[in-house]
């Protein structure tokens, strides 16, 4: 079809918010028509087995004996022309601007500009390695170079403008989950391995870094099960877990705290929670509340980065200052024991996800987004969220 374009997408492949959306973006403008070619290092983990539209370019780093660090930047910026050239390409849309944002625009240096560059900023791109000012001017130059460029949140839009002196039109595109598989699940079975029927649970998921405070999770639950039977659930792993588990058995907490590791199912596991805490020293987004808010899951966090633009205060979750767990575990125990209440904000939850973070409108704006830099016009749809 005419109108259907042929996208390359380069990302990070592995766990994390940015990688997800990208995956789940190419999946769905794929089930659109358009061709999408996916340009990383190793499989995007959500890709999975074979679907129609969707092809997979592997880059392959030369280990050159005279290099020091093998060049993995060069050797992406070579396979994005390499891909563009061969398969037509009229966009590349990359995640984070260092470094697939200046790996794009050398690759458009070397294919012309006939093939277009958005960048979408995710959060860590700004809120941490844009304060390097060894790197700072580097990423100015990624973002300045873009033909389009998006960010998750306003609050990063604000912080991009701030931190980089950017003055260039940054488009505001939410992230967003695919309401076919965020949904409130049956979990009545699996709940019973966890937690008895007069027990609440909450839960945390994360990379364990500093920047999510999960010792903070840890003194919530210790408040909130103080007051009533509770158990909390903790999925992911990382740097802060080795901490955290020493703050539980200090608090004599370890019968009442289950560690879930990875998972995969995300929308399954967040299902069996009553709420999920988020206490983040910093989020751009916080794609793991919209997540919860799809199944109906309420949100207790801190009032910081974009949470507020995702979280409503007060009716579909509670924000308190950063390191407020008192407040928080207020705010969890108003919910937890007011079942009306409760039902209020987790259909609340299920409408915010549903209308304002639908799959099918933030793909439709990432799709206006091509044209508009290709100077073609969007094809009229009608896009129903319900």
């Amino acid at each position: 079809m005419a109108d259907r374009l042929k996208i390359g997408i380069t990302c990070y492949p592995s766990l994390g918010g940015s990688g997800v959306v990208a995956t789940e973006l190419g999946k769905l403008l794929a089930e659109k028509g358009h061709q999408v070619h996916f340009i990383t290092h190793s499989m995007p983990f959500r890709l999975g087995k074979f679907q129609k539209n969707i092809y997979y370019h592997e880059v392959e780093v030369n280990d050159y004996y005279v290099f020091r660090y093998p060049p993995y930047d060069l050797s992406l910026a070579s396979k994005m022309a390499q891909v563009a050239k061969m398969q037509q390409l009229d966009i590349l849309h990359v995640h984070y601007a260092v470094p697939h944002a200046i790996c794009a625009f050398l690759a458009k240096q070397m294919i012309g500009d006939q093939l277009k560059v958005v960048t979408t900023l995710h959060g860590t791109d700004i809120t941490v390695l844009a304060q390097d000012e060894s790197l700072s001017d580097i990423i100015r130059l990624g973002i300045n170079q873009s033909d389009a460029v998006t960010a998750v949140s306003e609050d990063l839009i604000r912080e991009t403008r701030s931190l980089l002196a950017i003055d260039k039109p940054i488009d505001l595109t939410y992230n967003f989950v695919d309401k076919r598989v965020y949904y409130p699940r049956d979990v009545t079975g699996m709940r019973h391995d966890f937690a008895s029927s007069n027990e609440k649970i909450l839960m945390h998921i994360s990379n364990f870094r500093p920047v999510k405070r999960v010792s903070d999770v840890v003194e919530v639950f210790a408040k909130v099960s103080a007051a009533m039977p509770a158990k909390l659930l903790l999925v992911g792993e990382g740097p802060d877990l080795p901490k955290v588990q020493c703050k539980i058995r200090e608090l004599g907490l370890e019968d009442r705290v289950h560690f879930l590791g990875k998972q995969d199912d995300v929308a399954q596991v967040i299902s069996l929670a009553d709420i999920l805490l988020l206490p983040s020293e910093k989020e751009s987004f916080g794609l793991v509340a919209l997540e919860a808010m799809a199944c109906g899951v309420p949100t207790v966090g801190s009032n910081a980065g974009g949470i507020p633009e995702l979280v409503t205060h007060g009716e579909t979750g509670f924000l308190a200052p950063i390191g407020d767990t008192e407040l928080m575990a207020q705010y969890c125990i108003t919910m937890l024991s007011n079942e009306a209440l409760y039902k209020r904000f987790s259909q609340a939850c299920l409408d915010r996800s549903r209308f304002r973070f639908c799959n099918d409108l933030i793909t439709q704006e990432y799709e206006n987004i091509y044209y508009r830099v290709l100077g073609k016009e969007a094809p009229a749809e009608r896009v129903l969220c319900e």
